[in-house]
């Protein structure tokens, strides 16, 4: 049995938002103790890890609340929730892409300025010029 702090430190989550989550039913087991502590079993951490994974995609907690909710009425909802996680799938798909963007533009940046500094350039790119679109063009 974990205790908040416990579970806390091994799943890199804050004690604040796991309260949240255990208070929004998230962690539909839980177990309190004679001095109403919230115990986590193992099987309870596996929530906390989909919880977790739901809200980094960005799944809002009506629809992890709803998941949760389809876990625990059992087997017959299996195609509901494989629904819902194939549509955070591609969230988390489309996310990457995007951050691959990012990433890119960050890369060019970084050697942008790494070519200024070694060249002991001055920059054309800053954003108060208007050079840089024929510079990074």
């Amino acid at each position: 049995m974990y205790t908040i702090k416990e579970v806390a430190d091994k799943m890199e989550v804050s004690e604040h938002t796991l309260r949240f989550w255990a208070k929004s039913g998230f962690f539909p087991y839980i177990k309190r103790n004679e001095n109403n502590t919230r115990l986590f079993t193992e099987e309870d951490l596996e929530w906390v890890k989909i919880v977790k994974c739901l809200r980094n995609i960005g799944t809002e907690n009506k629809a992890i609340k709803k998941y949760i909710d389809l876990c625990t009425i059992g087997d017959s909802t299996i195609a509901e929730r494989f629904e819902i996680i194939k549509d955070t799938k591609k969230k988390a798909l489309e996310r990457m892409d995007e951050l691959k963007k990012q990433l890119e533009l960050l890369n060019w940046k970084e050697n942008y300025y790494n070519s200024l500094i070694e060249n002991k350039s001055i920059d054309r790119c800053n954003p108060i010029n208007s050079d840089c679109q024929k510079v990074a063009t």
